[in-house]
């Protein structure tokens, strides 16, 4: 066979047609045998090295397109499982799937009008959407970027070219900079700040309350410290919520500070923020619409696949001075503020199609098929929450603002924080083992807590007691294990 002729069949319409048929099918039973939970396994456990020796065997082997991609579909972590609790990972709307079919096929990037017609616009439309139920008003606009890391570096460099004493972009650092940020701050705030040169000393970070929010009464003495250092701060980073709780800092509190100060306020809602298409939990956002910026991740609460992030400006044309540099091949003038040309304002050239899915659940569901989602995402975490409190054995963590769920099991009372830590850590590592549910777990005040994320509309109160009641069969058989090897 030729070149020419092996290049026709990878491009043959019908042959595309005859596998995505049987290719839907395969999907749809998958699909339904998960939201049935005739499938049983959410997580196969298995090693890396294992995974790893799996795939480079079946890469030397031939086989059809169907049968790798149905294999494909077995070993992976199950999301759409209702007995999935685990990270912060959004159970995509099946729409979303069809309407990545069409995207990746067509293949248009977003970094400029004429690469990306449909993009661009259906980006507008998106981010227009998301800037209104922000509270932000006609000057805001916005743009999609890949995950909520890059849209908060983009977001922290915008704060710099506004708020730094000299134009780093173009002359370079010739004062110390620095930002203000919770304790409890996602990791990837830190890396943005490294990456902009900020180093240790220009990332302080502000210690949290017994609810896990920022202290805002001790900011003055952050910032004054600051200045003794001969630190320029000239951004303060709010959560909403945080990483590891869920837990939304005081909002309406650092937009205060950050005026009378002349800081620029960002928002890392990238989990939390999407509680603003809920009229029953955007009260814990309020002050929101007064922050320079806010990041929103559509790939977490918001039912699409990742990666999908909005990052929203309330004053919309300092994004476009941020990137402000000559590509005469793109476009005529680096100064004009254009938003159909993507690449002007955001760090992406070649920027997939990232609306089109956010786009296609709303105009499939309605327009309030977010909030109906978050509300019952949330409205869940309460539920389990109050399950929990009802077992003596258990321990709820906090009292969960989101639908992050932290707790721990405690047998004994007797049991010293060491023997907790290693009981609760056995019955994660027991529990994915099995295959039955998908749970992770972290540390709050040297305490290894069970960490449930909520992100399954579809799972249910009888999942809950399912989980807790495996929870205490695995706890017994531990520590029956350990008093025999005792």
């Amino acid at each position: 066979m030729t070149n020419n002729q092996r290049l026709t069949e990878v491009y043959d319409a019908e042959q595309f047609r005859a596998i995505g048929k049987e290719l839907i099918d395969v999907l749809a039973n998958h699909l339904g045998n998960l939201q049935s939970q005739e499938t049983k396994t959410v997580y196969p456990n298995n090693a890396p090295e294992d995974e790893l020796q799996f795939w480079e065997n079946d890469f030397k082997q031939h086989s059809d397109p169907i049968q790798t991609l149905t294999t494909l579909l077995n070993r992976s972590q199950q999301t759409q499982h209702p007995k999935y609790m685990g990270h912060q990972t959004a159970v995509p709307a099946p729409i979303s799937a069809l309407t990545g079919l069409v995207t990746d096929l067509v293949n248009n990037s977003t970094g400029v009008y004429e690469m990306g017609p449909v993009s661009n616009a259906m980006e507008r439309v998106v981010t227009d959407f998301t800037a209104k139920k922000i509270g932000y008003g006609e000057q805001a606009s916005g743009l999609m970027t890949s995950g909520g890391s890059l849209a908060n570096l983009t977001a922290l460099l915008a704060a710099r070219k506004d708020k730094a004493p000299q134009n780093v972009w173009e002359e370079g650092h010739n004062e110390k900079l620095a930002v203000l940020v919770s304790e409890e701050a996602h990791y990837c705030i830190d890396r943005a700040a490294r990456i902009l040169g900020l180093g240790d000393n220009g990332i302080i970070k502000v210690p949290v309350d017994e609810n896990f929010k920022i202290r805002t009464d001790l900011l003055p003495h952050y910032l004054k410290k600051a200045k003794e250092k001969g630190l320029h701060v000239f951004c303060i980073i709010g959560c909403a919520g945080s990483t590891a709780t869920g837990s939304y800092d005081d909002l309406e509190a650092l937009a205060k500070f950050s005026t009378e100060n002349n800081i620029w306020l960002h928002v890392d809602g990238a989990h939390g923020g999407a509680v603003v298409f809920s009229e029953k939990y955007k009260r814990l956002t309020q002050g929101m619409e007064k922050a320079d910026s806010v990041v929103i991740d559509f790939h977490k609460m918001l039912m699409t696949p990742v990666l999908s992030t909005a990052l929203l400006f309330k004053q919309g044309n300092k994004i476009y001075r941020t990137f402000a540099q000559r590509a005469q091949y793109l476009w005529d003038s680096p100064e004009t503020e254009e938003w159909y040309n993507s690449a002007k304002r955001t760090f992406e050239c070649s920027k997939p199609f990232l609306s089109a899915k956010v786009y296609l659940i709303l105009k499939t569901h309605g327009s309030d098929i977010f909030e109906k989602n978050v509300d019952q995402l949330y409205d869940s975490a309460q539920l389990l929450s109050q399950l929990i409190q009802a077992k003596p054995e258990f321990e709820l963590v906090h009292e969960p603002q989101s639908n992050i769920v932290n707790f721990r099991y405690i047998p004994n009372a007797n049991m010293n924080g060491a023997e907790l830590n290693e009981l609760n850590g056995q019955i994660r590592k027991q529990l994915i083992a099995s295959g039955k549910f998908y749970i992770v777990q972290t540390t709050i005040n040297n305490k290894r807590t069970l960490r449930c994320s909520i992100m399954n509309p579809l799972t249910s109160k009888n999942d809950f007691l399912e989980l807790l009641d495996e929870i205490e069969k695995l706890a017994f058989s531990i520590r029956g294990t350990a008093s025999v090897l005792a």
